[in-house]
């Protein structure tokens, strides 16, 4: 006999209200998507350098034009509050961002690039967020996600190292790709770039 039985779905307002509590432990590293709490995968080396040289790139760009916002939350609607790795937001916000003030989504995936393309970006395309980038380590490229839909991203590109990209919403301010991008490791896979 199978067993049926329903799941509960947090809402962000009892996902903060458990952080507040002190139910998760003090380094624990989670996230509410789509109603479940999601344990991130660990920092390594490679993302921990992809990181710092996202957030350097983009102090260089967009200074004065955007907040950067390095692992902080983002509010999507009532049962989603992702984590993203970098997130460029309209200026002078003064609260948790929503979609609306979301100007860029970065995140960077080792050996978890295929779940934030099944999961978190989907999750954000139908939160309305207007533009993501992939910055897939596996592979030494940056996915360009733009033009959200309920049904995911209209456009979808792969950008190389050798390109330059730029936000939508500040075309004038493009950063190279290489910029975005540890070095790749001896060896690695990453000689054989994801084809568009």
């Amino acid at each position: 006999m199978a067993l049926d039985f329903k799941r509960h779905r947090f809402t962000v307002r009892e996902f903060d209200e458990m952080g507040r509590a002190g139910i998760f432990d003090e380094d624990a590293r989670v996230e509410l998507l789509n109603g479940e709490i999601v344990e991130m995968a660990p920092i390594g080396d490679r993302h921990f350098l992809a990181a710092v040289r996202v957030e350097a790139a983009f102090h260089g760009a967009f200074t004065g034009v955007a907040v950067i916002s390095t692992q902080n939350p983002v509010r999507l609607g009532s049962r989603s509050e992702p984590l993203p790795d970098v997130a460029l937001l309209r200026p002078g916000i003064e609260r948790v961002p929503s979609a609306e003030d979301v100007l860029l989504l970065v995140e960077i995936a080792d050996a978890m690039a295929d779940l934030d393309r099944r999961i978190k970006v989907p999750l954000y395309a139908r939160a309305g967020v207007r533009e993501v980038w992939l910055v897939d380590l596996r592979h030494d490229v940056v996915e360009v996600y733009q033009n959200p839909t309920q049904k995911g991203y209209q456009s979808v590109r792969v950008a190389h190292r050798a390109e330059r990209i730029a936000p939508g919403t500040l075309p004038d301010r493009p950063v190279a790709v290489s910029d975005l991008l540890p070095e790749p490791e001896a060896g690695s896979p990453d000689a054989a770039p994801l084809q568009e």
